[in-house]
């Protein structure tokens, strides 16, 4: 059973529910990568000891973008990362979880992470280092972690001016 699956069964189970709750395995599977994917981005948040205000509302804004519906489920979606992340001993076993997706994906959870790591204007040495062996475990070489970390920067200083043109009223 997906780990997923699991959490839903237990949470039923622990809430009374009396109608068994049932996920297909795509669904499970697709759960779990969500999951293990927040960890990491939850991981990378917390990587230089601080969750910075700015990496907070990034990492919530990114994962309302990508695996959650709507702003509730990404909060909890991310309350259940942390918890993971706190459970788990490493990175690569929240990797594992991800499975063997295509490359443009691995690529597309990297940029989230570089983007984490530089929503308070500085990508630390210890995070940008942490960002770079998590695009290594994701199977991703040296060209394509660059391109992540440029696609997150460039974005970050796209939003920046956004930002700023609405405040001058541009």
């Amino acid at each position: 059973m997906a780990l997923f699956a699991r959490l839903i069964s237990y949470a039923s189970a622990a809430f009374g529910s009396d109608k068994p709750v049932r996920l297909d395995a795509e669904t499970a599977a697709q759960a779990d990568e969500h999951l293990a994917a927040t960890a990491l981005l939850v991981h990378v948040a917390r990587a230089d000891g601080v969750l910075d205000p700015a990496e907070a509302e990034r990492l919530t804004r990114l994962v309302r973008s990508r695996f959650a519906a709507t702003e509730a489920e990404a909060t909890a979606l991310i309350a259940r990362a942390a918890a993971f992340d706190a459970e788990t001993r490493d990175m690569s076993s929240l990797v594992e979880l991800i499975g063997e997706g295509d490359t443009e994906e691995r690529e597309r959870i990297l940029a989230m992470a570089w983007s984490v790591a530089g929503a308070d204007g500085d990508v630390h040495e210890f995070e940008e280092a942490l960002v770079w062996r998590l695009g290594k475990l994701l199977g991703l070489d040296e060209t394509a972690i660059g391109r992540a970390r440029d696609g997150a920067r460039m974005a970050a200083e796209a939003t920046a001016e956004l930002a700023q043109a609405g405040r001058t009223g541009r």
